[in-house]
């Protein structure tokens, strides 16, 4: 519905046509290989594959489309993620629809686009301090897996992962694993 109603909102500028839209992450490069647009506007939640997964895959797979992230979870980690996977702009879903179609031109012509005040939040958040395997084993910890669990899924020994979760724990000031992966997540680290 929220998709329909953006396509419905950008489609009356008279400058854009809306080409194309999916319903899920692992549909994102087909669709923007066969319409060729020039933005590409993704979402952090989507099923099949996360937007910010889609966005790394569609500038490998189509370096010329600018992908615009568009959502409603203004996490410090997520804006750092996504300009990592090469987004050119980041926009929270309550801004209003004509500083969305503006940010859609500025995409096009090449500029980066970030909500100024959300940047400022995570420039002072600081960098995931979670190495990539620390943040493996705590998103696998998210079902509160035993650590023989844990071990046998990510074919680690139970004391690496042991040491993964402690460190985790430890770096994020957090009291066991479960708050661990709430704070990770809240971040948008996970």
């Amino acid at each position: 519905m929220v998709r329909g109603a953006l396509a419905t909102l950008l489609d009356l500028e008279t400058d854009m046509e809306v080409v194309a839209q999916v319903a899920r992450g692992d549909e994102v490069v087909d669709a923007v290989t066969t319409s060729e647009p020039d933005v590409a506007v993704l979402d952090i939640e989507m099923p099949g594959m996360s937007g910010l997964d889609a966005c790394a895959a569609l500038i490998r797979a189509r370096p010329a489309t600018r992908v615009l992230i568009v959502t409603t979870f203004g996490r410090p980690g997520y804006l750092r993620r996504a300009m990592e996977a090469g987004a050119s702009g980041f926009l929270l879903k309550d801004a209003p629809a004509a500083q969305l179609a503006d940010a859609i031109r500025r995409a096009a012509n090449g500029e980066r686009i970030v909500d100024p005040g959300f940047a400022a939040e995570a420039l002072s958040e600081g960098a995931n301090p979670l190495t990539r395997r620390e943040q493996e084993v705590l998103a696998a910890a998210r079902d509160h897996a035993t650590v023989g669990e844990l071990s046998a899924g990510l074919h680690l020994s139970q004391g690496t992962v042991r040491n993964h979760l402690s460190a985790a724990i430890q770096k994020l000031g957090a009291q066991n694993r479960a708050d661990a992966v709430r704070i990770a997540e809240l971040k948008g680290w996970l």
